[in-house]
């Protein structure tokens, strides 16, 4: 049987590069972002892709995309939950609202969407893959809600990997510096700031990806936060 996919916030960056990863890898595919992405056009190659353009953090939208993979491909192996967004303002300027707006993207959406897929995923003996940040274990200021969001799905992931045991892995992920602009563009200064010598690119977390969804590869894993930051929480920095 073909494996099935659903990928969040696919349209740019990680979740672009992690959905093609997975499409090489031989998955099928329903990729999720915003209706002015241009879902459709970034995934015209990729064959049997299902293109749902909505928004995660509406109550519609997972049973909505769920239901659209079952009608399709009757069967769904591994979610990924990339969407996210930030806002960045200090505390005193960020309204309730924009506080509301980011938990609900980054972090509620993944709940939501852990609790429609659940039937599916148990059936399948598959795998949930949420995307924190470095940002749930250290910070820059003005970052708040992000943090407090990135920090939750960490938390999230290891109760729903013990919830959905022994029939569905969760796992996440947590990207520090990764690039998805021009990559030419970054200073050397940007790169030998990070121990292992270089700032991150998307194919470097989509690897990631790849092994946790793959029950063959990393079945005896569920409920880890790995770190993929090229060493940078692990460097004591001072001020000279």
């Amino acid at each position: 049987m073909d494996r099935v996919a659903l990928v969040t916030g696919a349209a740019n960056g990680i979740g672009l590069e992690t959905a093609k990863r997975l499409a090489r890898d031989g998955w099928k595919l329903a990729v999720l972002d915003l209706p002015d992405a241009g879902l459709p056009d970034k995934f015209k190659d990729l064959g049997d892709t299902i293109c749902i353009t909505d928004d995660v953090a509406e109550d519609r939208t997972a049973p909505r995309a769920v239901a659209t993979i079952m009608a399709r491909f009757g069967r769904l192996d591994a979610v990924v939950s990339n969407a996210g967004i930030m806002v960045r303002k200090p505390i005193a300027q960020l309204t309730l609202a924009e506080w509301r707006r980011v938990l609900d993207v980054n972090l509620t959406a993944t709940y939501f969407l852990a609790r429609t897929a659940e039937q599916a995923l148990r059936a399948a003996k598959g795998a949930m893959v949420t995307i924190a940040s470095t940002r749930a274990l250290m910070s820059e200021a003005d970052t708040e809600s992000y943090s407090a969001s990135k920090g939750g799905l960490v938390a999230l992931t290891h109760a729903l990997a013990v919830s959905l045991a022994p029939d569905v892995r969760v796992n996440c992920v947590s990207p520090g510096w990764i690039a998805t602009g021009d990559y030419a563009a970054l200073r050397p200064a940007d790169h030998a700031q990070h121990p292992a010598g270089r700032v991150g690119k998307p194919e470097d977390v989509a690897e990631i990806v790849s092994w946790l969804v793959d029950g063959n590869r990393s079945g005896f894993v569920t409920g880890a936060n790995i770190v993929v930051d090229g060493g940078m929480t692990r460097k004591m920095i001072y001020a000279e």
